[in-house]
């Protein structure tokens, strides 16, 4: 009985049960993990380095970039059967889905496009010229804008999501990774890996309204490296994934100050939550395994080994 009350305690309250699917970019594989047990329950193969990864507005399919095999996969999570590729432009590393569900918009690293294919008809209906090596990508909740980020050139490109035009470009730190919009989509952040920043944006105007740092006791400011983030419940705190610093920092997304860091493992790139956000799972590459952070208590539950190099994360209830 002691053990038990000890177990339960160190794994914190229960959890809406769920899953978070990972991509394992060295093993060319998923995993899923159940966010009830915390234990890997099926691990499936994909296409050559899984890398971005998000499932559709109704969870019956999931979409996989298959960076090296040059496309986007769509599998049956119930069986975890690849059922057919979406074309999707070379070296396809992170998409976002239109809010139409129809229609993802793909950053494609080696091309300097973002290419947007319409997922009924399996057809690229669009191909935008954005800057060198593109790839963050997200759409605003109300679907008009799209925005890559691109690494060489150090920006994001802003993409009228009707006439698939760019019309604004904003010069970030040096090499962007990640795109998310955030409170309604009136604001939208971006992460800077080798600037170590996210500098987050006024949506109407496209102007920096903040710029957050990070400062990790005892790690070198060159291994604070701003890669994947997510949102809480009700965007009040920012979870950004900090690279070889091996942290998680949260962020008041009111003040844009980081409250805190909490250590997971090694290499920490992207991201996801379970269905109430009380927990955090996070990829940690190197260390080829996934933090659980207790979200209340800003504390590292457990680790679970997946595959090698572990790097998208998406949820399904």
């Amino acid at each position: 009985m002691i053990r038990l009350c000890l177990a339960a305690l160190l794994l914190g309250s229960p959890a809406a049960a769920g899953e978070i699917w990972v991509t394992n970019e060295k093993d060319d594989t998923v995993s899923v993990i159940s966010t009830d047990t915390l234990e890997v329950i099926h691990t499936y193969p994909t296409g050559e380095r899984p890398r971005g990864i998000i499932f559709s507005r109704d969870f019956s399919r999931l979409y996989i970039c298959a960076s090296d095999s040059d496309a986007v996969q769509v599998m049956d999570p119930d069986t975890g059967e690849i059922l057919h590729d979406l074309p999707s432009g070379e070296d396809p590393e992170q998409f976002a889905l239109h809010p139409d569900d129809r229609h993802l918009y793909i950053a494609n690293e080696d091309d300097a496009i973002t290419t947007v294919v319409d997922i009924e008809t399996r057809k690229v209906v669009a191909q935008i010229d954005v800057g060198v090596e593109p790839e963050g990508m997200a759409v605003s909740p109300d679907g008009r804008i799209a925005i890559t980020t691109s690494e060489t050139t150090n920006m994001a490109h802003w993409i009228d999501t009707e006439t698939r035009e760019l019309f604004a470009n904003t010069l970030v730190d040096s090499r962007p990774r990640h795109a998310e919009f955030a409170k309604d989509g009136s604001e939208m952040w971006v992460s800077a890996e080798i600037g170590g920043t996210v500098t987050v944006f006024d949506t109407a105007t496209q102007t920096e309204k903040a710029k957050i740092t990070f400062e990790v006791p005892g790690v070198h400011p060159d291994r604070v490296q701003p890669v994947g983030f997510e949102f809480g419940a009700g965007d009040q705190f920012a979870y950004v994934a900090l690279g070889p610093s091996n942290h998680v920092a949260v962020v008041n997304a009111e003040t844009y100050q980081v409250e805190s860091y909490i250590l997971v493992g090694r290499r920490v790139w992207h991201l996801a939550f379970n269905e109430d956000r009380s927990r955090l799972f996070t990829t940690n590459g190197v260390s080829g395994d996934v933090t659980v952070i207790d979200v209340a208590s800003g504390t590292a539950l457990k680790s679970i080994k997946v595959g090698r190099f572990p790097w998208g994360a998406a949820f399904r209830p």
